[in-house]
């Protein structure tokens, strides 16, 4: 029997709203902290299945989330592409050799890469209550992209932004490339157990309107089809941080079945704005769960009121800092299931 996230991401609008977090897996969790130190670093950890099982169950184990999202990182996809992966502490992700100075061509890819996140899904699957939903996730092919040809991020996208306007063409490649993997490895997932897949574009927002449509838009409605082919009954959200008022033009032409908003976005204009019955995803700021607080009970009720009329998934407009406190989250999750529409 699918859960009230699974039911909600197809349409319905329940009294009660479900719940998840972006990053619910993580730092902010001491069993997280606890498993991470035995185990050793990032990589690893998302390559040790049962390690990884554990942490994607870990937040729903403590907290009963509606979802479990796959512990893992959008750069498993240029990782299986060909490029060398590292997370360095204190710098973040590195991928070499940078696409800026380095041809697509020249990578050879390793697909075998993805096998281990697949077994990742069927352990937490096989584990999860049937009430539960697992959510499978990719990055979306622009912000891959971004990382991809600088290896590794940045503040505004610099030389991604000047790549595409520069050559096109080269840089469409690297696009469609994205777009083909990313339709593998999110159909990978499904076959796995992944029950709904999200497509995180975390540097949306950088982009100018025409280039917005040409490499945020255009891609994840490819991706979308390509996935609805093979996967008509699984739900895509889309979630294209910072895309502002841009967000009703993706909502409508990506083809998306709900639409992550992040903070940002004032939530009575997402309301008014995105199409009628269109799921929603978010959208409190991730600040407020770390200051916690009255603000906090009222801000996520000001979300929950404003997406009365439509099916919503309460969650964050990013992902959950690592130094929230446990209490906040605590504090919030009795907030929205005291709420009712």
């Amino acid at each position: 029997m699918p859960g009230l996230l699974l039911n909600t991401l197809r349409g319905e609008n329940a009294d009660k709203r479900p719940i998840w977090l972006m990053r619910q897996a993580g730092r902010y969790l001491p069993e997280y902290r606890a498993l991470r130190a035995e185990k050793g670093g990032f990589l690893a950890l998302v390559y040790d299945t049962d390690a990884a099982a554990e942490i994607t169950l870990q937040p729903v184990r403590r907290f009963g989330f509606d979802g479990a999202i796959l512990f893992s990182d959008i750069l498993i996809v240029p990782y299986a592409m060909g490029q060398d992966l590292q997370f360095l502490a204190g710098e973040g992700p590195k991928l070499s050799p940078r696409l800026v100075d380095h041809a697509l061509a020249g990578l050879t890819a390793v697909p075998e890469r993805l096998s281990p996140i697949y077994e990742t899904v069927r352990k937490v699957r096989s584990s999860l209550a049937v009430d539960k939903t697992m959510l499978g996730f990719a990055g979306s092919p622009w912000t891959v992209a971004t990382y991809m040809v600088a290896g590794e991020g940045s503040r505004d996208q610099h030389e991604t932004r000047a790549m595409a306007y520069r050559d096109p063409e080269a840089f469409g490649a690297i696009i469609e490339s994205v777009i083909a993997v990313t339709v593998d490895y999110l159909s990978g997932q499904i076959e796995a157990g992944a029950e709904a897949v999200q497509l995180f574009d975390s540097w949306a927002g950088s982009l100018a309107p025409a280039q917005f449509e040409k490499w945020v838009i255009a891609p994840n409605a490819a991706i979308v089809s390509a996935l609805k082919e093979r996967h008509p009954q699984v739900p895509v959200i889309g979630f294209p941080k910072g895309s502002g008022e841009k967000l009703a033009a993706y909502a409508r032409e990506t083809g998306v079945d709900a639409v992550g908003v992040d903070e940002t976005v004032d939530p009575l204009w997402a309301a008014e704005a995105l199409p009628e019955g269109l799921p929603v995803q978010g959208n409190l700021d991730p600040l407020l769960l770390l200051s916690g607080g009255d603000e906090l009970d009222e801000q996520a009720r000001r979300v929950l009121d404003a997406f009365a009329g439509r099916p919503h998934v309460f969650n964050l407009g990013h992902g959950i800092g690592q130094h929230t406190p446990i209490e906040n989250v605590e504090r919030l999750l009795a907030t929205v299931r005291a709420w009712e529409r």
